[in-house]
């Protein structure tokens, strides 16, 4: 048996012509047809050459489908795909042997930031016009990404004052030192080092100085140095600097009809606009919303429009729901309300009276009579299975908007929104999973939420365009997009 061996002299490596470097159905072709398929105008971008003459540019549409193109193969680099652009035949074949350096990619994805954004709109109409978005339920869901940001750079006002308190001490010491060598020896390495160090921490401290200034304006418990709109979130993979993207999900083909990279540390407050900006996108309003514990804000979910139905658990139904946390004997739910009265009915039969209102903690106080209390035979430790052991008796709170809370919580139990529920998971992990696994994309490469929320409408359309090409076949998708 011979060894197959290579050899670099032979006359013709590839084919004499380009087009014949990649197969009719390659990935590749896909992603030329779909930019090509863009109206470039809407997305603010100009075809038409500079006529005040300059410097020879690129056409967009070639940066466009390399950068776009190179999301999708998980390269996002700008250097990297330069380097694609040499030794990637399928980046050869769609840049037609054309050579950008990383400058010209990084400028065109800086300058065009907005209209990057706005691709992920155009591929959304064109499912749409595809029939493969019914737009009638949407799945939310937010998954932390990492910041292109340490998180040792996140100060606060208290670890600013702390770090100058040391730079001070640290530069007085450095100046008595410089005072103890000789006056004579003014060109001794040792004081010409020292006085560097003195002028570089004064430099860190002016840039200290410059975030407190900053946190004040701003009114910002903490600031990130290196990028000021990300944020400290915990995910499972520990606390670092990161940005809560919102994925809106079409529960047709589970392709996304929405994304926002947002500068928050969990879910809460973000149902109502996700539905609002994912309306806008669609042109048409969803019947079913359908979202997890973490969006359950009632101050939030009461701006939606009352004829949507929402389907998301109380925290206390989640906690049910996973077998955590038990009804407790004498909990809230065991009460009951009497709205006619407005008062609480007790399991041993007797009333809890209005007493205040909190109206900046949007809440009602219930208090049972204190002496009725002590003489019930539930008085005593709850975490031994009483009621309560305050000597001024049980006290129940009530939201202003518990009406709705309970509306919300009893439409989440009927069998056909459980349904729903259910198909929540599979449905907006999915585009997540895709991003950070198979495009290797669980950090940014961008700083700024501008950019980043460009980079994650790019990773976006990579996962729409990844699964079209599933549902639809890739040279059927290819003939769909340049007959369009």
């Amino acid at each position: 048996m011979a060894y197959t061996m290579n050899t670099r002299a032979q006359t013709i490596m590839l084919p004499p012509v380009i087009e014949d470097y990649v197969a009719l159905d390659a990935p590749v072709r896909i992603y030329d047809a779909f930019v090509d398929s863009l109206d470039f105008n809407a997305l603010g971008i100009s075809l038409q050459p500079n006529p005040h003459g300059g410097q020879d540019e690129y056409y967009p549409k070639d940066i466009m489908k390399l950068i776009i193109f190179g999301y999708s193969y998980g390269i996002r680099s700008s250097r990297k795909l330069e380097r694609a652009c040499y030794d990637n035949l399928s980046f050869i074949w769609l840049m037609g042997g054309l050579k950008p350096d990383f400058c010209t990619i990084a400028r065109f994805r800086h300058t065009y930031k907005e209209a990057i954004r706005r691709v992920l709109k155009q591929c959304v109409h064109l499912c749409i016009k595809l029939d493969l978005i019914s737009s009638n339920m949407l799945f939310i869901d937010g998954s932390k990404f990492r910041a292109n940001a340490s998180i040792n750079n996140t100060w606060t006002k208290e670890k600013c004052q702390k770090s100058l308190k040391k730079l001070e001490e640290y530069i007085d010491h450095l100046v008595d030192e410089t005072e103890n060598i000789d006056t004579q020896e003014q060109d001794n390495d040792t004081l010409v080092k020292t006085k560097e160090k003195i002028q570089d921490k004064a430099k860190l401290m002016n840039k200290i100085k410059d975030v407190m200034a900053d946190l004040e304006i701003s009114k910002q418990k903490s600031l990130n140095s290196t990028d000021p709109d990300c944020v400290n979130a915990k995910s499972r993979q520990g606390t670092h600097a990161s940005y809560n993207v919102q994925s809106v999900v079409d529960s047709k083909h589970g392709l996304i009809v929405h994304t926002e990279a947002v500068p928050h540390a969990v879910d809460l407050n973000q149902l109502s606009r996700q539905i609002e900006q994912a309306t806008a996108v669609l042109e048409k309003k969803p019947e079913h919303v359908c979202a997890d514990c973490g969006y359950s804000s009632i101050e939030d979910i009461k701006d939606i429009d009352a004829d949507i139905n929402i389907v998301v658990p109380s925290h206390k139904q989640a906690q049910e729901n996973n077998g955590r946390h038990p009804l407790p004997a004498f909990g809230k739910e065991r009460f009951t309300y009497d709205a006619a009265r407005d008062e609480y009915v007790c399991p041993e039969n007797q009333r809890l009276s209005y007493r205040r209102d909190r109206s900046d903690r949007a809440q009602k106080y219930y208090h049972c009579n204190k002496l009725i209390c002590r003489n019930c035979p539930n008085f005593g430790d709850p975490r031994q299975g009483k009621c309560t052991q305050s000597l001024r008796g049980r006290e129940i709170t009530r939201m202003h908007q518990q009406d709705l809370q309970d509306r919300l919580e009893k439409n989440y139990k009927k069998p056909e929104n459980q349904s729903i529920y259910a198909l929540r998971k599979q449905m907006v992990e999915h585009p997540f999973g895709h991003m950070k696994r198979n495009l290797g994309a669980g950090q940014f490469m961008l700083r700024g939420k501008a950019n980043v929320n460009a980079e994650a409408s790019l990773l976006s359309t990579c996962f729409n365009i990844s699964r079209l090409t599933t549902i639809v076949g890739a040279l059927a998708l290819i003939n769909t997009l340049k007959g369009i």
